[in-house]
């Protein structure tokens, strides 16, 4: 089974926006960069575009079958099913297991998209038109509310298939792609 994946849909968007970028200009300086200005800006593109992809592409929360497995920004998480104690969202969505507490990067609720969803419901809930009150509930909740609700409906219902046990390890990925970033600039700095 395909796991579900929830992250920011636009942090995704820019992320992959900013690639076609950083591309483009990765073929212009190859095509018509002189050194070492060249090599100094491939160096801060390559920064750049190496903190979009930790930041912005990477992070995610992917509900599997047997647990939920998060992709933070320079740490993976996995927690099985039957291991969730609590989810709770605060201005990110937190997955508390036994004595570890997983704070997921993404999807985050802002203090104003929490203004506004309660605004919302307020609004709602005092309207006499049937539809508008019947979406009361649903108007007062953010993103992450509403992932935190489905991955604590996961955590109920697929208790007994769940796997595993629940660890936290460093994402060889995120490493690997500051340590180039970091060798990008190493090269800038000596070659310029």
């Amino acid at each position: 089974m395909k796991p579900q994946v929830y992250r920011s849909k636009l942090a995704w968007i820019f992320g992959w926006a900013w690639l076609v970028f950083a591309a483009w200009n990765t073929w212009d300086l190859i095509a018509h960069g002189r050194m070492p200005s060249a090599l100094i800006a491939g160096a801060v593109l390559g920064v750049i575009t190496a903190l979009v992809f930790v930041m912005a592409l990477r992070p995610a929360i992917l509900a599997e079958e047997g647990g939920v497995r998060v992709r933070n920004v320079l740490r993976n998480a996995y927690i099985p099913w039957n291991a969730v104690d609590d989810l709770s969202v605060t201005s990110a969505i937190v997955i508390e297991s036994g004595g570890t507490a997983v704070r997921c990067w993404t999807p985050q609720a802002t203090a104003r998209e929490r203004a506004r969803a309660a605004g919302q419901a307020v609004k709602a809930a005092s309207s006499k038109d049937r539809v508008e009150r019947a979406t009361a509930a649903v108007g007062g909740r953010t993103h992450a509310d509403w992932v935190a609700q489905q991955l604590e409906e996961m955590s109920r219902s697929r208790r007994q298939t769940s796997t595993g046990e629940a660890r936290v390890t460093w994402s060889p990925s995120a490493l690997a792609v500051l340590a180039a970033a970091l060798a990008l600039v190493v090269a800038a700095v000596v070659l310029s």
